[in-house]
């Protein structure tokens, strides 16, 4: 049997990690037949000098392809790293929106020094696409895609995009526009297109329905939905006059669904989302963006101290009480975990919406009822199994404390539960994000709760017994 090998790629990777001297001249040869994503991937494990003259070795068609990834990490430094006149022709050549992308990262004065040296249709450009507030389908949207005026026939479209096609983005969507107002019609697929009679006028192979588009301050979320739920590769930004501003495709919502994911994933971690790839981030900017959240989070613990302080006496008459502190703790706080995930993902994907928390609260406080049964069940199982076995000796009122451990886990799991579900509603209404009801901030806030309902439940229960 003929032996599997590791693709060359990655023996190449390997066997320059360990070169401190890399020949830029036959690394660029390598790379010259590669993938411009793996070009980019390729240069971004370099350092910014050896990036740069391996990027200057490609040719023009190249650099702006590699240019044009939007996950190249290296490419603002490249840019900048050029000679002005260099750095001018290859972003004028770039993708508009990938160029706005370019100066929404640099720094100044480079960044300024760069702009003023642009032609002054580029520069008009880009004003447009980063006057729009990030995160919004303005602010993803390209400038570069294909409009045709309703008059055309299909033969005058297509051989329209075989004349633009190198300077489009896309061309698997034809906006057809009014020739007078300039208002959108129609958004035509070129499946359908090139379906069609020569002859036959554009609107002919039009589907029905209106075109489905979005605001230029549409959230990149409602985007992808829209882009999910329709099946779309692009979908136009129309202002409020229906003039076609731009397209936001598919492939920069992915990655905009990518960077979504990511930073509500480290909001919900309990700490500030990282602007940068986590190996690339400073040891310093790091501390910052996880001891504010941390230091939080140990402050609302202290309240944990001065909940048990208040019921210091109980605690003295009835010791046996703290041998159950961690484990009401943890299953209010775990019930709490699980219903703030579920309910922060539901909105995310418009599952639910600001107006269905009724709803919510209804289905959360059975199922909180429920699952704190199921662990009170355990609960009591687990003390009488060890007072009967003999393996610990909770004292002559164990059945109490079994009791008061049963009733304080229903309590504190539903009140888990209905905490953990209400907290992304009552952020997303104060216009916070919802991810920033992380689980560890929950988790505390229930903690310190817990505590209390579990101690009023033990007066409850053992007044008269061990209290």
């Amino acid at each position: 049997m003929e032996e599997i090998r590791d693709p060359a790629p990655n023996r190449r990777d390997e066997d320059r990690r360990d070169d401190p001297f890399i020949d830029t001249a036959a690394l660029a040869a390598e790379l010259a037949e590669e993938h411009p994503a793996d070009i980019a991937e390729a240069l971004d494990e370099e350092e910014p000098e050896v990036a740069s003259a391996v990027l200057a070795s490609l040719s023009r068609e190249q650099q702006v392809e590699v240019l044009d990834q939007s996950d190249f990490d290296l490419s603002s430094d490249l840019i900048e790293a050029l000679p002005v006149e260099e750095a001018v022709r290859l972003v004028s050549a770039m993708s508009a929106d990938r160029a706005a992308d370019l100066f929404r990262w640099m720094e100044e004065p480079a960044r300024s020094h760069l702009f003023a040296r642009l032609p002054p249709e580029t520069q008009a450009e880009l004003n447009r696409l980063l006057s729009w507030p990030e995160h919004t389908a303005g602010s993803l949207m390209t400038t570069e895609f294909v409009t045709v005026p309703s008059t055309w026939t299909v033969g005058e479209t297509l051989r329209h995009i075989r004349e633009t096609e190198r300077t489009r983005e896309t061309v698997y969507a034809i906006y057809v526009l009014d020739p007078v107002t300039h208002k959108l019609e129609q958004a035509v697929s070129l499946r359908r297109l090139i379906t069609g009679e020569s002859g036959q006028p554009i609107l002919s192979v039009a589907p029905k329905h209106d075109p489905i588009t979005c605001a230029p301050l549409m959230d990149r979320e409602d985007v992808a939905r829209l882009i999910s739920k329709y099946d779309l590769l692009a979908v136009p930004v129309v202002d409020e006059h229906e003039h076609v501003l731009g397209i936001v495709t598919v492939d920069d919502m992915i990655d905009a669904i990518i960077e979504e994911g990511t930073e509500d994933a480290q909001k919900f971690g309990g700490m500030e989302a990282l602007d940068e790839p986590y190996m690339e981030m400073g040891f310093v900017a790091m501390l910052k963006k996880r001891a504010g959240w941390l230091s939080i989070l140990f402050l609302g613990e202290m309240l944990t101290a001065n909940a048990m302080q208040h019921f210091e006496d109980e605690l003295e008459r009835a010791i046996v009480l703290t041998l159950f502190i961690p484990l009401i703790m943890s299953s209010g706080g775990n019930s709490g975990s699980q219903a703030t995930s579920l309910i922060i993902r539901a909105l995310a994907l418009g599952e639910i919406k600001l107006k269905d928390w009724w709803r919510v609260a209804l289905r959360e406080l059975p199922s909180g009822l429920v699952l704190g049964s199921i662990l009170a069940v355990l609960g009591v199982t687990r003390i009488t199994v060890w007072q009967i076995a003999g393996f610990h000796d909770y004292g002559e009122h164990w059945v109490l404390v079994a009791a008061t451990v049963g009733t304080a886990l229903i309590a504190i799991v539903t009140f888990g539960s209905m905490t953990g579900s209400m907290l992304p509603f009552v952020l997303r209404r104060l216009g916070f994000d919802p991810a920033s009801a992380s689980a560890p901030f929950v988790a505390t806030f229930v903690d310190v709760t817990g505590l209390v309902i579990y101690f009023t439940v033990a007066l409850i229960i053992l007044r008269g017994t061990l209290l």
